[in-house]
């Protein structure tokens, strides 16, 4: 059952809402803000679920809805007639009868069996410039009883009068020891990869579910540092062959028509190797296996720094943020990784540039 408890870090979020259910001042109206995966919806059940709630209580050192009453049992059936979702027609945007026909119009309608009548928005930032202006009109002048929470991951695409008119409660990156306990007790992720889902996900607690629950990250994980271990023996046709069917479209895009290399396992395989990179700076300078993400290639590691300085590691770090950034610039990604990765080769397998 989802409470604030399990809402990871956001301390400054949780303490405005509960300061909110334990003075009984509510807004009409919310924006949670934050990217993609970190969240929102998440948390803003959770507050509504306690908003609705006939009997809340304190468990811990939070004020919690009972998750009991009728109105909770409700909410987590994702049934309370009273907690309404807005949905739109078109994937791209929320249009202005979406708002109209399942906001604007429907609040005069008092709440049916709770204190509140609660409307969630996702994707907030997909409302038209039409859409927005009509839910100011209820902004201006709302019913009492109304609780609009709008979530978004991009803030800058309202316009000033609705963000003036909404408690602004941004979303931060949660901390990464936070991520890799809630993955190892909530999830029964072992310690090693909870820790690695965890760096990757850069404080977006969506992002580490998944990684966490994703055999084709951990496949490409495995596929990309075997790639760079086996540099040496490998000749440029082999090296673009095994990177293509390692960044390949999975079968279900294929049949959506895209085809080539995948941009998520493109930017996955590029953070891999960063983070693989930086492992290999930190156990040069310390020598230490605690403080790397990928523990289970230590042996690896090990074998690399011993033979490599660290202008070489720096220069290969360069290498591959010139490659991301000409690939950004619409250079053609195979030439690209084709350059980072004879270059990378070069650093770690060219006795000639050992020192």
């Amino acid at each position: 059952m989802a409470d604030f408890s399990e809402i990871i870090d956001q301390g400054q979020l949780k303490e405005h809402m509960q300061n909110a259910l334990l003075a009984d001042k509510i807004s009409h109206a919310y924006i949670i803000s934050g990217e993609v995966g970190s969240g929102k919806e998440f948390v803003a059940r959770i507050f509504a679920k306690a908003l609705q709630c006939e009997s809340r209580e304190e468990r811990g050192e939070y004020l919690e809805a009972c998750n009991s009453c009728p109105s909770c049992v409700k909410a987590l059936s994702d049934s309370h007639p009273d907690i309404i979702t807005i949905t739109h027609e078109k994937p791209g945007s929320i249009g202005v009868d979406d708002i109209r026909q399942k906001l604007r119009d429907d609040v005069v309608i008092k709440p049916y069996e709770s204190k509140h009548k609660i409307y969630i928005i996702p994707e907030g930032e997909k409302m038209t410039p039409a859409a927005q202006n009509a839910l100011l009109k209820t902004l201006e002048e709302p019913p009492s009883y109304i609780v609009i929470i709008i979530l978004t991951s991009n803030i800058n695409a309202f316009l000033q009068t609705i963000i003036s008119r909404c408690i602004v409660l941004p979303m931060k990156p949660a901390q990464d020891d936070a991520i890799k306990k809630y993955l190892m007790e909530e999830c029964q992720v072992v310690d090693y990869k909870a820790m690695l889902c965890a760096s990757f996900a850069r404080g977006n607690v969506g992002k580490a579910l998944e990684l966490a629950s994703n055999e084709r990250f951990e496949n490409l994980k495995e596929s990309a540092i075997e790639l760079i271990a086996k540099l040496e023996r490998l000749e440029i046709h082999d090296i673009m062959d095994r990177l293509h069917t390692m960044l390949a479209p999975s079968e279900e895009e294929v049949k959506t028509a895209k085809k080539g290399i995948d941009q998520k396992n493109f930017e996955d395989f590029m953070d891999i190797l960063a983070f693989l990179f930086r492992d290999m700076l930190v156990y040069k300078a310390t020598e230490n296996p605690d403080h790397l993400i990928f523990t289970d290639k230590l042996s690896y590691i090990r074998s690399v720094t011993v033979n490599i300085s660290y202008e070489q590691l720096n220069e290969i770090i360069k290498t591959m943020e010139q490659a991301k950034n000409r690939i950004n610039s619409n250079v053609n990604i195979d030439l690209v990784l084709e350059l980072m990765l004879i270059t990378i080769k070069g650093y770690i397998y060219d006795k000639s540039n050992r020192r």
